[in-house]
């Protein structure tokens, strides 16, 4: 084990690198012509890595910019005042240009991440990574949806909209976050396989449900915590049919009011009287980290499902052998990467898909051996974006691997200095949120964000919206609404309204984005702390910081106390 201290001048945390780290950081080190090219160990924290890497994911700041080859307009995550060249989906994955024509040889004399960062302004870029999507335009990081409308991060969705953070396989949901194979779910956080339900947080398998926590194999209960098979429950008091039936009508919220000050009755509920187990572990062998399943000698990692090998790994699925990735879907051997599904030996790459043994690369789709690579499909043996033979391309690598290595670049992320977007539009400042003022020092990109007037028939304040959804006209479609917080305005969408129309629902007070920034704060932080079991006494990690007030259990005392 070796002790090391943050190089980031303004961080300067001492971090381990662990033997098992170590071990990890060599099965990665990437393999040349039968020579391997072994990674240093890191000298940035865990933070400072996965920030770096977060920084270069704008998720959630769409703009309408026109395409630099056909100058149509378009839907981007990159403003109009951004400097890098970007086209249209359809033109980007189009045979209509030449890849390569932004080739150029590799400057021994300059920089590596100089020279790249020069690559990646001129070689076009796709205007959002929106694959194979149908009626989904602003959707991002996403693939094989339909009929979704501002969805972050998910996959074979329909009918979702303001939907985010891996939600895959799910129907006719709205306002949730991390949700899988769901159905009619409103405003649930981390749930999976619930059905026509609303308010619901860490639910699995609950159908007819609201306000809801940690309950599992649930139907028709409200207000409930910790309910393992139960059905007809308010607050955790078991009734009959008819009593919870009409119960519910007097409980049931239809106005938006109504339904926050539930919210908040709930929420203090919840933090005061239920159980809280330590870490969300399912199913899993050697590991540390927070909500995992399926996972085996899996370290320091989040969100991770069906995964072995790893360390610091988050928001990742069915991986194995892979150190400091983010978002990765399916792969191997993967060292800081960022978005990289269905890659096998993948070293310092963002959003490259499906490729192999490529490294310090963004944007390759479907390409094999390719080093300092941007924007390419279906390529193999391309250095900075220039096609070279077999024999040319592994005599070439070591030596720019080598140049690298005397410059203090080899191992390390794409600087956040170099990032397209400003530090404010990226997720990397949903999960470290700086000020503007701290970013500049640190010589990082900001942008201060220009709210468009909406081109409507009147704008409302969010007090003078009707009260229910009956009440609510077709031509609010043509309203705008000021957030009761924030006064942006915003839109309701037509399938907006038909969702809240079907199910009872109030039109929102607040703007999405405040929505979004509301779900995510009931997802507890990204870092272990030590307690001890509320009921036992014994040692314990968690993601619960020891001043918050929650029963914190650990796994043994909280399965007797549930089950």
């Amino acid at each position: 084990m070796v002790q090391k201290t943050c190089r980031n001048p303004w961080c300067k945390q001492p971090f381990e690198v662990t033997d098992a780290d170590l071990d990890l950081l060599d099965r990665v080190s990437p393999m040349l012509a039968g020579a391997k090219y072994a990674l240093p160990p890191p000298t940035h924290c865990p933070d400072c890595r996965q920030q770096r890497r977060l920084s270069y994911r704008n998720e959630r700041c769409f703009y309408r910019r026109k395409c630099d080859k056909t100058g149509k307009e378009m839907v981007s995550v990159y403003s109009d005042d951004k400097e890098c060249i970007v086209y249209d989906q359809v033109v980007w994955w189009s045979d209509d240009w030449d890849q390569l024509a932004t080739g150029r040889a590799y400057d021994f004399k300059r920089p590596f991440f100089e020279q790249f960062h020069d690559l990646s302004l001129v070689a076009p870029r796709p205007c959002i990574v929106n694959m194979s999507s149908e009626n989904s335009a602003y959707t991002n990081h996403s693939a094989y949806n339909k009929n979704c409308y501002m969805c972050i991060n998910t996959g074979y969705c329909e009918d979702c909209f303001y939907t985010s953070d891996f939600t895959p396989d799910s129907r006719n949901c709205a306002d949730c976050l991390a949700v899988q194979k769901c159905e009619r779910c409103y405003e649930c956080v981390d749930c999976k396989q619930c059905a026509f339900s609303t308010y619901l947080h860490e639910c699995i398998n609950c159908t007819n449900c609201s306000f809801c926590y940690d309950c599992q194999g649930c139907s028709d209960c409200f207000g409930c915590w910790n309910l393992r098979h139960k059905r007809y429950c308010i607050n955790n008091e078991q009734l009959t049919k008819d009593a919870y039936e009409a119960k519910l009508k007097v409980l049931h919220p239809v106005t938006w009011k109504a339904a926050q000050e539930q919210c908040a009755r709930f929420q203090k509920d919840v933090a005061e009287r239920a159980l809280h187990k330590a870490l969300v572990l399912e199913h899993c062998e050697n590991v540390t980290g927070d909500h995992l399943a399926h996972c085996k000698n899996c370290h320091n990692c989040f969100y991770v499902f069906e995964s072995e090998d790893c360390a610091y790994c988050y928001d990742t699925g069915m991986v194995k052998n892979c150190l400091d990735t983010l978002e990765p879907l399916r792969g191997e051997l993967q060292y800081e990467s960022h978005g990289c599904n269905l890659g096998y030996s993948l070293c310092v790459c963002s959003k490259c898909y499906e490729c192999k043994s490529v490294l310090y690369s963004q944007y390759c789709w479907y390409c094999t051996d390719c080093f300092g690579c941007f924007g390419l499909r279906n390529k193999k043996y391309c250095i900075f974006n220039k096609q070279y033979t077999k024999e040319e391309y592994e005599t070439l690598v070591p030596k720019v691997i080598d140049a690298m290595c005397k410059a203090g670049e080899w191992g390390h992320f794409f600087p956040i200095s170099l990032s397209p977007f400003g530090y404010n539009e990226t997720a990397a400042h949903r999960y470290y949120p700086l000020k503007r003022e701290a970013a500049w020092e640190r010589k990082w990109r900001w942008r201060d964000q220009k709210e468009d007037s909406p081109k409507v028939s009147k704008v409302i304040p969010a007090a003078q919206l009707p009260t229910t959804i009956d009440d609510t006209p077709d031509d609010i479609l043509d309203w705008a609404i000021e957030c009761a917080r924030t006064k942006r305005p915003f839109r309701i969408v037509k399938q907006e309204l038909e969702f809240y129309r079907a199910n009872g629902l109030p039109i929102p007070y607040l703007h999405p984005d405040e929505r979004f920034q509301r779900r995510a704060l009931l997802r507890n932080p990204r870092h272990l702390w030590k307690r001890t079991c509320a009921k036992c006494g014994e040692g314990i990690e968690t993601t619960y910081a020891p001043d918050r007030p929650e029963m914190i259990y650990c796994e043994a005392c909280y399965l007797k106390e549930v089950y």
